[in-house]
């Protein structure tokens, strides 16, 4: 949905707006609202997940401790793990930071000033 950390993050379950295919980000850059579009994979892969721990506040709540206590967090999860476990994701999968170069041709005609 092309949102920042930190947006991400602050979800809230009442953000989401199933009927309406819609996120509600609140306080982004600017501290500004907006709306985003909600692709239905995505609603669907966030009621998964909200299933797994179903904390009434938070899409992600501090997973700190057993099933219970991250059902009561009363905060999202802290930035620094989520970057932790992203790259050890990325370096798992194999994924480099810098990719090959990869010539191309245009597709365009070369212009001839010399005609005869």
């Amino acid at each position: 949905m092309g949102l920042r950390l930190g947006e991400t993050l602050s979800l809230q379950v009442g953000d989401i707006d199933g009927q309406r295919k819609q996120v509600h980000i609140r306080r982004g850059k600017g501290h500004k609202d907006r709306f985003v579009p909600l692709p239905d994979l995505t609603y669907l892969a966030l009621r998964v997940l909200w299933r797994k721990h179903r904390n009434p506040s938070w899409l992600f709540p501090n997973a700190a401790g057993t099933p219970e206590r991250i059902r009561k967090a009363t905060t999202h999860m802290p930035r620094g793990g989520v970057q932790s476990a992203m790259k050890a994701v990325v370096a798992q999968c194999g994924i480099k930071k810098k990719s090959r170069f990869i010539p191309y041709v245009t597709a365009s005609q070369l212009i001839c000033l010399n005609r005869a």
